[in-house]
């Protein structure tokens, strides 16, 4: 009896196993419907920069430092108190459409908080986390030292700018000019 339940079983680890891997993974540019909604009304229009929106070039170096990552979304403990966060590259606001804005959502008490903290009017950038540490800007005239994660927003071939929450505001330098 003992030796007939083994095949089923078997079978029913090898078919659920089979549904998962064949499931496509999921898109790692989808925000939460919550902030989905919150940037709707704050920046009509706009979507997040996703890897087919890149040249092929950046898209190739961006996947080459971060693999399938969304260009234009990272989690990040910014404020390093363990809240949802989250840094966006949004396009397609109706207003500027060629314009990228870099925004960091903020979670707290079950409501997002949308704040713009750079408009990039030259290229197509993308965002990703760093660790803590110290950064010098690209001239070696500031430093930031950051005690939480870091945020960069970097348009490939022209610039690089770095945010760190240091104290009670935002600082950046640039890292590439």
């Amino acid at each position: 009896m003992r030796l007939r339940t083994i095949p089923v079983t078997v079978f029913l680890l090898l078919f659920f196993c089979g549904i998962g891997i064949a499931a496509p993974p999921p898109d790692p540019c989808v925000l939460p419907d919550a902030l989905q909604r919150e940037i709707a009304r704050q920046y009509p229009g706009a979507k997040v920069v996703e890897l087919s929106d890149l040249e092929a070039e950046d898209r190739t170096l961006f996947e080459g430092d971060h693999g399938k990552a969304c260009p234009g979304l990272v989690k990040v403990d910014f404020y390093g108190d363990r809240k949802p966060t989250l840094a966006l590259v949004l396009i397609g606001k109706t207003a500027a459409p060629n314009d990228a804005e870099l925004v960091i959502a903020r979670q707290t008490d079950g409501k997002w908080k949308a704040t713009l903290l750079e408009t990039a009017k030259s290229s197509l950038p993308v965002v990703w986390s760093d660790s803590p540490g110290t950064y010098t800007d690209v001239y070696g005239n500031k430093k930031i030292r950051a005690r939480r994660p870091v945020i960069v927003f970097c348009g490939y071939g022209s610039w690089a700018i770095l945010y760190a929450w240091t104290s009670n505001k935002v600082e950046k330098i640039w890292l590439a000019d």
